[in-house]
């Protein structure tokens, strides 16, 4: 799977300004695009194509002086990623395509002679040549790979990204034959059969409480002041602060598993439908009300799921050890004793202490279902083993160690 390396960015104001300009274009023909394919219907017959849009663009540049002060490179890329996003649709491997919107989809693509411009000027610092902006400085904060293409991006906390796709090389297996299981969690991100508990760091209770101030601030403010925008900066950048965190976090330890085990297995959860919003329920008696469902508690648990990143962590567990990630069956992993096997919902007396009602074996509950998926243990009566390997198999060119 590819993957994306990203370097941070530091512009000059005067190279920030036509950069902003460059997202503001992309995001402006992207629309536009859209537009046009949305409009679709059997009696106007086919929507304009790439090459249609692209004669379209060059009248349109033509007509107004702000689309021709951009970079006509920039624009057209625009167009050819919106071709593909409508390829892949079709295709059923992507979701439909959607709206760009000003202050969160900011960014465009460099492909071509241009996007193998990056020259290194120093031992931590290199330089990327943009259209119509010059060459701009970004940090090497790791080797930089190298790539036919390269996007630049602008996140709400104000911050410019230079984003390369790689095929990155597949970790050895370590050959020990050793075997790990990763319960993931609320209170304990990932607990593991050896008994570590690995915890996913987010914002320390100082910055919570400043988030906290930052949104009753928010609220208070006037809808298009300034002071709402210094405001919504502030926010951005703290949570642009955990997600750093949260990434960083989730890289080490699939590097670190995927270094020392050979065998990784994890719980099988659709981690995109668990952490939806719950129906509502409509009131039969009261047609125009609706009855509680519970979904302030699940918001919570919604946001707890998505701040230890579950889904995130087996995917580049997959992409890292690949071949090597199987996925057991989730049932009753938690309720069953890893000793004796007796499955009972009163084994968990709560979030974190197990014991058994059987042979009265006590220990953390999150370690005790982490060895139940290391065994490949997920059942009521039965002891087969229900392991799914992950369909991301090592590339036949590449050899395992």
């Amino acid at each position: 799977m590819d993957t994306v390396s990203r370097f941070r960015m530091y512009p000059t104001p005067t190279q920030e300004a036509a950069l902003v300009d460059h997202c503001a274009h992309a995001r402006y023909v992207w629309n536009l695009a859209l537009e046009q394919w949305a409009m679709w219907n059997r009696d106007r017959g086919p929507t304009p194509g790439y090459g249609d849009q692209a004669r379209q663009l060059t009248e349109a540049r033509a007509t107004f002086d702000w689309l021709r002060s951009g970079s006509q490179t920039v624009q057209q890329q625009a167009l050819r990623d919106f071709d593909q996003a409508v390829r892949n649709f079709y295709a059923g491997t992507h979701r439909r395509p959607t709206w760009r919107k000003a202050g969160l989809n900011e960014g465009f693509r460099i492909v071509g002679g241009q996007a193998s411009r990056l020259v290194r000027s120093g031992r931590k610092w290199a330089r990327a040549l943009v259209p119509k902006v010059g060459w701009v400085r970004f940090r090497l904060s790791r080797p930089l790979p190298e790539s036919k293409s390269y996007r630049i991006t602008r996140d709400r906390a104000g911050r410019w990204h230079l984003a390369l796709t790689v095929v990155p090389d597949p970790i050895p297996a370590p050959g020990n034959g050793r075997v790990v299981g990763v319960d993931r969690g609320v209170a304990v991100s990932a607990a593991l059969s050896t008994g570590a508990l690995l915890l996913c760091p987010g914002l320390s209770e100082r910055e919570q409480q400043r988030l906290k101030r930052l949104q009753q601030t928010l609220a208070r403010s006037c809808r298009g002041s300034n002071r709402r925008l210094r405001v919504k900066a502030a926010i951005a950048k703290l949570h642009a602060r955990a997600a750093d965190r949260r990434k960083d976090w989730v890289e080490k330890t699939s590097t670190d598993l995927a270094r020392r085990f050979d065998v990784i297995r994890v719980e099988d959860l659709h981690v995109a439908q668990m952490a939806r919003r719950p129906k509502p329920r409509l009131d039969v008696e009261r047609p125009s009300r609706y009855l509680p469902n519970g979904r302030a508690a699940k918001a919570g648990l919604n946001r707890g799921i998505l701040a230890n990143s579950w889904g995130v962590l087996v995917e580049r567990l997959e992409d890292k050890a690949q071949g090597r990630v199987e996925k057991v069956s989730a049932v009753c992993t938690s309720q069953t004793c890893s000793v004796c096997g007796h499955c009972a919902r009163e084994n968990r007396e709560s979030q974190a202490d197990f014991r058994c009602q059987a042979c009265g074996f006590q220990g953390n509950a999150d370690v005790n279902a982490a060895i139940n998926i290391a065994a490949g243990r997920a059942v009521r009566a039965r002891r087969e083993t229900p392991v799914r390997v992950s369909s991301k198999r090592e590339p036949q060119h590449a050899t395992s160690a």
